[in-house]
């Protein structure tokens, strides 16, 4: 066995109406809040109102930044963080999905700090303790940012989407509320579900896995395979929801011991070139060829997804099922209605050569079981074109 670390210091609060003790953990960190969310809207009036309602009776003051949106900016952060130092904030709430969450380390960081929270990214030395505490409470089950050091980042200006990657902007607390995310549409809880699967599946992959990791990833694929369709189905059943409120936070606690592979890498550059794509998006139209590119290098792995996916594999030599388990992966994708192309998303060519070329920007794409050049890069996303 190789030799291998883990860090989890986030405090996991898990199980349905936990949201309402968001107050009493605030205020161990201190009387003056920033509530960080996006812009309010009917579904999820109620769960602001609860919020802000446990903080008031927590004694805990909230000021509230709420212009978080999807792919979060520079200048966004900047705005946050102004209010941040205006009210006095000594604690950041972020409430939402995977922006919301991430937006509320980047203005912990920006914040507390000279500069802007860009000037922290993953390959400098990055934010000290003086960071804020963030508290997280996701709204989606995906993107694993209530239990990661990440906080993804688009300079727009420079079409480059990157992230801080640090161990002092994990979150002091994470609330995993499966009735918050109730309200998701099933568009978004496909996006973001496939992200969780893609969390898991990458970080079982990584050249980085550890037994730890490989665990984690299995037990979350299984939950994954069995209820994300149910939960796009019916936004109403709890118990998908709750399984993969539980499943996306294993995803964040795997990605932050062993990182993600190549896909990840491309679709944080398809974001940073085309904001208008989700994250999901872009992992949905690169995963089927990624994952032909790849399985043969991971022949034992693949094999043993495609077996959770389709226990018919079982009977299979490794070498066929791993094959088999690029299929299954595809039947996911054409189930929770993300079977798409980069024409489907309004990429356009000329995108994926620019795209392509910043392949080797994070560096995620080494992490994978077969590196890949820019030149393969390129081939692989012209070949994601059209579904």
């Amino acid at each position: 066995m190789n030799k291998f670390d883990y860090l989890s210091p986030t405090e996991i609060v898990f199980g349905c109406g936990r949201a309402k003790e968001t107050g009493k953990y605030a205020a161990l960190y201190g009387k003056n809040a920033l509530l960080v969310t996006m812009p309010e809207f009917a579904e999820i009036s109620p769960l602001y109102k609860q919020v802000k309602e446990s903080l008031e009776n927590a004694g805990v003051n909230a000021a509230h930044f709420d212009g978080v949106i999807p792919n979060p900016t520079t200048d966004i952060v900047s705005k946050g963080a102004k209010m941040a130092r205006e009210s006095g904030a000594e604690v950041v709430i972020g409430l939402g999905g995977g922006s919301a969450m991430d937006t509320a380390k980047a203005v912990a960081v920006e914040s507390a700090h000279e500069g802007t929270a860009w000037d922290y990214l993953h390959y400098t030395d990055g934010p000290t303790e003086k960071t804020l505490p963030v508290i997280c409470i996701g709204t989606t089950a995906g993107t694993g940012s209530q239990v990661t050091p990440c906080a993804v980042i688009t300079n727009p200006g420079k079409k480059d989407k990157s992230a801080i990657w640090h161990k002092n902007i994990f979150p002091k607390v994470a609330i995993v509320d499966p009735e918050a995310t109730a309200t998701m549409p099933a568009t978004v809880t496909a996006q973001t579900g496939f992200d969780a699967f893609c969390h898991n599946f990458e970080a079982y992959l990584s050249v980085n896995c550890n037994p730890l990791v490989e665990a984690l990833t299995l037990d979350a694929i299984k939950r994954i395979a069995a209820y994300l369709p149910q939960a796009v189905t019916n936004g109403n059943d709890m118990e998908a929801r709750s399984q993969m409120a539980w499943a996306d936070t294993l995803g964040g606690l795997t990605i932050a011991s062993a990182g993600v592979t190549l896909p990840h890498g491309l679709g944080m550059q398809i974001g940073g070139h085309c904001p208008h794509v989700s994250h999901g998006q872009a992992l949905a139209a690169v995963y089927p060829e990624f994952t032909r590119y790849t399985y043969k290098h991971a022949a034992e792995k693949f094999a043993a997804v495609g077996r959770i996916l389709n226990p018919a594999l079982t009977e299979k030599s490794d070498d066929e099922a791993a094959e088999k388990c690029c299929c299954e992966i595809d039947g996911l994708l054409q189930k929770i209605g993300l079977w798409i192309g980069f024409k489907d998303i309004n990429v356009t060519m000329d995108d994926i050569r620019q795209i392509a070329d910043c392949g080797h920007v994070l560096g995620d794409y080494k992490n994978n079981p077969r590196v890949a050049t820019i030149d393969e890069m390129y081939g692989m996303l012209v070949k994601c074109y059209q579904r």
